[in-house]
């Protein structure tokens, strides 16, 4: 079974296990039941923007949702066992650094998002979530509900995620960040 298998077998049975049909979940989500149905399928894979949607919906933060993709985690994970997502439609690759865990409160990843993209999350899959973001190279404009953030490379970013979030790259050069994450 392929990651995007697993991902669909993921999402289903979080569904299931939440006694929601498709209709309840599209109705929590704003996504609609048909698109809801071809993820759990693994027909589409969920944009970023989607993933953001149903991660807050079962309260779970994005990373958590794709490191429990992970069967019988270890304590070090090594560069190319770790879990690398990509959205399709932004160009944003997501990867999970930190081994998964259920019993750790901090989540260690990294994000690229090529130039010109943009991603906007409508709510924080936890709320209070804290974040620390550090730039690695290229530029990111980073909206966390009314204030507006520009960061360069060597920047650092830490704030509470309470709200509506739009990560975009204004330059030619795609964004490469690292973020902590970690669950009040």
């Amino acid at each position: 079974m392929n990651d995007e298998q697993k991902l669909a077998q993921r999402l289903s049975t979080l569904r299931v296990n939440n006694n929601w049909s498709l209709e309840m979940l599209a109705d929590k989500t704003g996504i609609s039941r048909a698109t809801l149905s071809r993820i759990e399928r693994a027909e589409t894979s969920p944009t970023a923007s989607l993933l953001g949607k149903l991660s807050a919906v079962y309260g779970l933060t994005t990373s958590r949702l794709l490191m429990d993709l992970e069967d019988n985690p270890a304590e070090l994970i090594r560069h190319g066992q770790q879990s690398v997502w990509h959205d399709t439609q932004t160009g944003f690759e997501r990867r999970s650094i930190s081994p998964p865990a259920k019993d750790f409160h901090a989540e260690f990843m990294s994000g690229r998002l090529q130039p010109g993209a943009t991603i906007h999350y409508e709510a924080p899959p936890v709320f209070g979530l804290e974040q620390h973001i550090w730039m690695i190279s290229g530029v990111l404009e980073l909206r966390l509900d009314t204030q507006q953030y520009r960061l360069e490379v060597g920047d650092c970013l830490r704030f509470h995620l309470n709200g509506t979030s739009t990560f975009h790259v204004p330059g030619e050069e795609e964004a490469h960040y690292s973020i902590v994450i970690c669950r009040p």
